[in-house]
């Protein structure tokens, strides 16, 4: 592939095959190409079976600073829990009338909550939410009893991990603007996270590989 002359550049700044977190996350600061205020993504290659179950990953982890993104919620509850869900941050709350509002294609949310009574209700729009990652779910911590605490950490930054089916699991863990510091920290504590999340089905090498990168920047392997 042949690359642009400002990514040529900045790609230069990278001078080693690896590096260690903290002199990764200040080079991370310095090799966006983007006039804009880029994403920070971490993409960690998991040495697994994605074909057996007792090997999938899948966390979630409150970043200690968020993403730097406004996350726009959609709280799915019973009428009589729609003022607790909106007072917590959830900026649409509903259930059948927004389920309604589903059907017809309109989606206006990037995160969506739910309490168990309302999940059997939402199975008419299970597969339209399921393609774009919306769908609430158990193992995401995003049906809940507790919604209102749930919204808040959404709102703080709460993140879901989970391998895709190449084994890699790719996240976001702040913006470039944050700064070495707050982007060290957000980091550490995602890949604390993932560490933790090690399932029992995978033995010997956990983690194979991880590498930072700005949105449409270079990236930057971290010495494991």
């Amino acid at each position: 592939m042949t690359r642009g002359k400002t990514y040529r550049e900045k790609r230069t700044l990278i001078e080693k095959e690896s590096y260690p977190i903290s002199q990764a996350m200040d080079l991370l600061t310095k090799v966006s190409r983007v006039k804009f205020d880029a994403t920070a993504e971490a993409h960690i290659r998991i040495k697994a079976d994605t074909t057996e179950a007792n090997q999938l990953v899948r966390t979630t982890v409150n970043l200690p600073h968020g993403t730097g993104k406004t996350v726009r919620i959609a709280a799915f509850v019973p009428d009589e829990l729609a003022k607790d869900a909106k007072a917590a941050g959830a900026d649409i709350v509903g259930n059948e009338d927004l389920i309604a509002q589903i059907e017809k294609g309109k989606i206006e949310f990037d995160a969506a909550v739910a309490v168990p009574a309302v999940m059997k209700k939402l199975g008419k729009v299970a597969k339209i939410l399921g393609q774009k990652g919306l769908m609430p779910n158990p193992k995401a911590g995003t049906v809940t009893d507790n919604i209102t605490k749930t919204i808040g950490e959404l709102k703080k930054g709460r993140i879901e991990c989970k391998m895709d089916t190449f084994g890699i699991i790719h996240v976001p863990f702040g913006k470039i603007s944050f700064g070495k510091e707050k982007l060290e920290e957000n980091f550490t504590t995602l890949m604390q996270a993932i560490t933790d999340a090690r399932p029992a089905g995978i033995k010997g090498i956990y983690i194979s590989s991880v590498t930072v990168c700005p949105t449409m920047g270079p990236g930057i392997k971290i010495q494991i």
